[in-house]
């Protein structure tokens, strides 16, 4: 049966809450200095020709009804023609994310840059945090959980008897670390430099392909079916009016 434990409040004093300051001061420092480190790099005119190219094609989707059959067609030919549209890339000329990444040396350092603003902050924070408060049960949530919990929120603590809502130090670090987004977001904005999930996500990956966009856009514009809608907007219009007696005596040659 787990032990119920009687947490001293010189823990939450020196413990729980220093660590909880700590760890907000130190993603708001992380911030101002990855804004600091960050280059600026000029827009890819290709890039940008792309996302406008695209654009217009989910307006032309949007609007297909509202333009007669022979100007739609018309349309849809210049994006997505085999020859010479707007949206087709040939299989032969797909780049390849990966290569690109790598060859562009701004974009090499900028990553090393924003690795190592994450990485070297949360190394040293961790080990302040191993060798000052290892071993503390810092804090009780205040629901029961399953056994699943007990690796999660009692790393460092080898007691089996202990009840899994009681969280230790090294676990409080973890739980600051990728809990505070809504708080940075709310400090700093939303397009803050302090995400470390959605950074550890973007290590991971190779960057976004512009060209797989194109092609989905294309497929989506060739399944579009026209019906052109103005000639049911007068129709729908007499519909809509209520019944009364002189629109009935307006409105009769239109039905």
């Amino acid at each position: 049966m787990a032990e119920d434990l009687v947490l001293d409040t010189a823990i939450r004093d020196w413990v729980l809450i220093p660590l909880s300051v700590v760890m907000v001061l130190i993603g708001i420092l992380r911030y101002f200095v990855s804004k600091l480190m960050r280059s600026y790099q000029s827009p890819d005119a290709k890039v940008v020709k792309e996302g406008q190219v695209v654009i217009r094609a989910r307006s032309l989707r949007a609007a297909a009804n509202f333009i007669p059959l022979k100007s739609f067609r018309a349309r849809r030919a210049y994006f997505s023609n085999e020859e010479n549209g707007l949206l087709y890339v040939p299989k032969g000329q797909v780049p390849n994310a990966q290569a690109q990444m790598f060859s562009d040396p701004n974009m090499a350092m900028d990553m090393m840059k924003k690795n190592l603003s994450m990485i070297i902050p949360q190394t040293l924070t961790f080990a302040w945090v191993n060798f000052f408060f290892s071993g503390f049960v810092a804090a009780k949530i205040p629901f029961p959980l399953t056994q699943r919990f007990r690796s999660m929120l009692q790393n460092g603590i080898d007691l089996s008897t202990v009840d899994v809502s009681y969280v230790s130090s090294r676990s409080w670090y973890f739980l600051n670390l990728f809990g505070l987004r809504g708080l940075f977001s709310l400090i700093l904005g939303e397009e803050n430099a302090t995400d470390d999930t959605q950074r550890m996500m973007q290590m991971s990956g190779f960057g976004f392909d512009p060209t797989k966009s194109l092609s989905a856009e294309k497929d989506s514009l060739d399944i579009v079916q026209h019906e052109w809608a103005l000639p049911k907007f007068e129709q729908c219009y007499i519909n809509s009016l209520p019944a009364q007696e002189g629109y009935s005596l307006l409105f009769p040659l239109f039905s």
